[in-house]
């Protein structure tokens, strides 16, 4: 609640006339506590959850055409009656009984670290510097969260839920654990805590960072995304990788930015397939055909390469990749290229630059393969 009975006394305070940005701030907050104006939070988090996603969801059920080639996981494709289910279970299971509360205890931090509701208003410099401190301070303190989350206890107990979506969709941006949703509340504190500011400029970080988290989710990487320009942001394509490859991934932790990953290494495997995808774009491109399968399908044993390297085998010298979909036929002839259920040949070969020369020839699209990594003796089977 402000200090001033009427905005020429405020005025009088600030020895200047009122902006009308302050004008409209005094009109509205003037008889409102704090308390009130903190607890609009709940309001602002439903309606970003809840109207966001609309846009893509009208997109992926009215298969609108010209937008299927900005669909990251184009096979994937779920009814409203999942995209329904995945909403309510978000409101029902996490927003009502999990973050409507604790928005309605934990005002006494917030009064605590210092955010305040009076004037003057802060600066438009002021509230961009802000944001982008709490932008950096989620970000580096998620990575590590999440990155914790990942391990055999953490997933098997917490965030294998939030991993139920491989090809996520934005209202899978907040499905989790009851447990993860605590948590990674902490990150998005920590921010506000270290460098107070207005309530204003309060709501407008939990307000982007919620639609961020939509976005990163959103399963589509639009080429005009103005996200596209701002300095080492993920995006959709980023993390989509860490849902498709799930939970033995250890790639892509990071919630914004892709500095943490690259900084301890942790964005490798992703950095090879996209490279990988490249050139298989290439190629494809060259024949004249992508047989009907995403680029997620075609490169399937990349993930195992990703494997060789996130596991430390590559450094034990285990630099050959063998992938072979013919281990189920009773019969082989001499051409394997000729047998019944062949999903391609290839082998990776190593030179000092790291995995990156292949030969391969693409024969059918499967998402399934028997793969074998060896270093000629002894043998590791990975499949």
């Amino acid at each position: 609640m402000l200090p001033y009975k009427t905005i020429q006394e405020a005025s009088a305070v600030l020895g200047r006339n009122l902006s009308t940005a302050e004008t409209i701030w005094f009109n509205y907050s003037a008889n409102k506590s704090d308390y009130f104006l903190y607890c609009h939070n709940i309001v602002f988090l439903f309606v970003v959850f809840s109207l966001i996603p609309l846009p893509l969801v009208f997109i992926e059920l009215a298969r609108l055409a010209g937008f299927d080639r900005y669909k990251i996981q184009p096979k994937v494709r779920l009814s409203w009656p999942e995209m329904f289910r995945c909403y309510k279970d978000v409101v029902c299971n996490n927003f009502l009984p999990i973050i409507v509360p604790l928005q309605l205890v934990s005002y006494p931090s917030i009064k605590m670290i210092g955010i305040r509701t009076g004037l003057p208003l802060p600066s438009g410099w002021e509230m961009f510097a802000q944001l982008l401190v709490y932008f950096l301070i989620e970000d580096y303190t998620n990575y590590w969260i999440h990155r914790f989350l990942h391990n055999k206890w953490g997933y098997e107990k917490i965030h294998r839920v939030h991993h139920e979506y491989t090809a996520p969709i934005g209202y899978a941006a907040p499905y989790a654990h009851w447990a993860e949703v605590l948590i990674l509340g902490i990150p998005s504190f920590l921010g506000p805590a270290m460098v107070p500011g207005h309530m204003i400029t309060f709501w407008l970080w939990i307000s982007l960072r919620n639609i961020e988290a939509i976005d990163t989710h959103s399963g589509y990487d639009f080429p005009w995304n103005p996200t596209k320009y701002i300095p080492f942001y993920g995006g959709a394509e980023y993390h989509d990788y860490h849902h498709y490859v799930g939970g033995q991934s250890q790639s892509n932790f990071a919630s914004v930015f892709t500095y943490c990953d690259y900084i301890y290494g942790t964005d490798k495997g992703y950095r090879y397939q996209k490279k990988i995808f490249q050139k298989l774009k290439g190629e494809l491109k060259g024949n004249g055909e992508q047989n009907g399968a995403p680029l997620h399908v075609l490169s399937f044993w990349s993930l195992a390469a990703d494997a060789l390297i996130s596991t430390g085998l590559a450094d034990l010298g285990y630099l050959y990749l063998n992938i072979d979909d013919c281990w189920s036929n009773t019969t082989r002839n001499s051409e394997v290229m000729n047998s019944q259920n062949p999903f391609f040949l290839g082998i990776l070969q190593d030179n000092e630059q790291g995995f990156e020369s292949f030969d391969s020839s693409i024969l059918m699209s499967t998402p399934h393969s028997d793969v074998n990594v060896h270093q000629s003796s002894p043998q590791v089977e990975m499949g």
